[in-house]
């Protein structure tokens, strides 16, 4: 999502009964639809908006559709041409409009527009220096749209933009910055101006919630407000997917929270399986490669595999190199359970099915993997483990018992394996032995897994509490609601047994 870092996409004011724009309203609603990514909703959008709005502004929201389009698989590079073109276009077109008639503030601000709409998409693709000098054009058309018509309130979000990034620049580029004449910034400046331009510019708000999400991700470490962006863009744009994904990744890579991240990839593939978001086939590709590797995460491989396997099945077309990224993942996990043959037949489909520019690197990856066998005792510990943990679910206690002891035999100082041998003791009914291998489990140094400590502590304040030990319950179910990482269920089932514990007790 690194492209949208610079996104100036169009910017209309709020006031659609006055100013420079009365327009306004007509391009309002192509531009929602083509943030919900209801392209052909936009078109029709557009044919309506041209008579009122001027060609060259329709022209630029049919830009702006299709760099929408590129966003939601990016790494697929077929419309680049397209775009190039169709945006050069655009901003000549824009620039004559300014050149005829200089005295028309909406006429420079969609020169600022136009520009920016090109900025994002040179980010992308690595042309960095032509983005810089694309920012400098935007600045200077919105200041120009500004001194003609000081209502376009929205044109301080450009602005802002630019000020923010270029006062954020490492040091070793600011050379380069005075090299193209490129004017200094000002980060607190730029950011007030983005967020004055977001809470006065109702027709704005999209565009400029999802470039401040970058903003408090990237360098304000803002996450959670991040996230409250994310949640409500994917309120208001329910057919996109990006705003899914991202919420996906944010909970990854930003707050290392596995369960809230597999719960987006899950709600992500519920829209997709009842095609109620743009591109369905490859949002639910996405979507169960995602999932795959959370449950990976939390030690279900096998449920992995089985997601993995049904993106390998259906043999996508899109996202750009989903089936060789699922064929790598696919023979990570049979690696993982000690399925070699299986492993290497799957590394092998990931090389061949790879794009030629291989943006994920798969080849390397999965020729890595054919040349270095993984340990044979530890994926049969962790296999045995898991295929105990299965018959345990099935209340098979005798396998469950038999798997769990071969495994821990192999392995055991194994945290996850001592975890669902207290389950099964659990399960046995020797409530005081399960206890204390809970308790033991959650005391180990290094720390276990996130999900081991939580379910743990789940398991052990339940059993504290049939024992009728409520004060040393709760403590531990407040430690498993409050372990980040955990998965939901665990987190869940800990709140609730916190809300009826603290609940008022009935008088004798």
């Amino acid at each position: 999502m690194s492209a949208c870092a610079l996104a100036l996409l169009t910017v209309l004011p709020p006031d659609a009964s006055a100013g420079s724009l009365p327009y306004a309203p007509s391009l309002a609603r192509c531009y929602q639809a083509i943030l919900d990514a209801r392209f052909d909703d936009a078109d029709v959008e557009i044919g309506r908006a041209c008579g009122p709005a001027p060609r060259e502004t329709c022209a630029l929201m049919r830009a702006t559709a299709l760099w929408w389009r590129i966003q939601l698989d990016p790494g697929d590079r077929s419309r680049d041409g397209q775009f190039r073109s169709q945006t050069d276009a655009v901003i000549a077109s824009v620039e004559a409009w300014a050149a005829r008639e200089p005295k028309r503030a909406d006429a420079w601000f969609f020169v600022g527009a136009s520009y920016g709409l090109r900025i994002p998409f040179r980010v992308l693709r690595g042309e960095r220096l032509a983005a810089a000098r694309d920012g400098k054009q935007v600045k200077d058309a919105l200041e120009r749209a500004l001194a003609l018509d000081p209502s376009l309130q929205d044109a301080y979000f450009g602005i802002g933009l630019y000020r923010y990034y270029a006062d954020i620049v490492p040091s070793a580029l600011k050379f380069l910055r005075w090299m193209l004449l490129l004017p200094g910034g000002n980060r607190v400046e730029g950011l007030q101006q983005m967020q004055r331009a977001r809470e006065r510019g109702e027709l704005l708000r999209g565009e400029a919630d999802f470039q401040l999400v970058w903003v408090y991700l990237w360098y304000e470490q803002r996450v959670d407000e991040a996230l409250r962006l994310l949640g409500e863009l994917r309120a208001s744009y329910p057919h996109n997917p990006v705003f899914v994904q991202t919420i996906a990744d944010v909970h990854d890579v930003y707050r290392h929270d596995d369960a809230a991240s597999l719960e987006a990839w899950r709600a992500l593939l519920a829209l997709a399986r009842d095609r109620k978001v743009a591109l369905p086939e490859a949002s639910e590709a996405r979507a169960r490669i995602g999932i795959a590797l959370r449950l990976d995460g939390f030690a279900e491989t096998d449920a992995a595999i089985e997601q993995l396997q049904a993106v390998v099945d259906a043999r996508p077309v899109a996202p750009y190199g989903a089936l060789a990224l699922a064929q790598y993942r696919l023979g990570a996990a049979c690696d993982r359970l000690g399925w070699r043959d299986r492993a290497i037949t799957a590394y092998r489909s990931a090389v061949a099915a790879a794009p030629a520019d291989d943006p994920d690197e798969v080849r390397a990856k999965a020729r890595d993997a054919m040349a270095h066998r993984p340990d044979p005792r530890t994926a049969e510990a962790y296999r045995l483990s898991l295929e105990g943990y299965r018959h345990l679910q099935r209340r098979d206690l005798a396998r469950a018992a038999d798997s769990l002891a071969r495994s821990a035999s192999l392995d055991p100082n194994d945290p996850l394996t001592a975890y669902r041998q207290a389950l099964l003791l659990a399960a046995r009914g020797q409530s005081a032995d399960a206890l204390a291998r809970f308790e033991a489990v959650i005391a180990r140094r290094p720390v276990p897994p996130a999900f081991v400590v939580a379910a743990s502590a789940l398991e052990a304040g339940r059993l504290l509490e049939a024992a009728g030990d409520r004060a040393r319950a709760v403590d531990q179910y407040t430690r498993a609601a409050r372990v980040r990482g955990a998965d939901m269920a665990t987190r869940e089932a800990a709140a609730r047994a916190l809300e009826r514990l603290r609940a008022p007790q009935p008088a004798r």
